[in-house]
């Protein structure tokens, strides 16, 4: 098995995450990506193989995958139930706005 070489796939992939991410300093990272997966966002219906372009300047990325097809795939994706369900954290969870309108708590009517 050849040894890993980080450094070198620092220059062929990218991490693209709704989360935060932490001890990273190589390569291409892009986080708070919003709308979250967990919210039916493009990213949850990113499959293994398909090519996305990250454009920087213009704080935009592209999934290469025809309109139609991402479509379907959202008309099957079902939103993932809790992993936590108790305490302060599943609490959150529930109330916490997109972190594209700052991840707050929202005050429900």
């Amino acid at each position: 098995m050849p040894p890993r070489r980080p450094a070198a796939r620092a220059r062929s992939t990218a991490v693209v995450t709704d989360g935060r991410f932490s001890g990273t300093n190589n390569g291409c990272f892009v986080g708070h990506v919003s709308p979250e997966a967990a919210e039916g966002g493009p990213l949850a219906v990113v499959e293994d193989g398909d090519t996305i372009t990250i454009d920087i300047p213009n704080r935009r990325l592209h999934l290469h995958v025809p309109d139609d097809e991402i479509a379907a795939r959202l008309a099957r994706w079902q939103r993932p139930e809790p992993k936590i369900k108790r305490g302060y954290l599943a609490l959150y969870a529930r109330l916490a706005e997109s972190a594209d309108k700052g991840a707050i708590i929202r005050h429900k009517a």
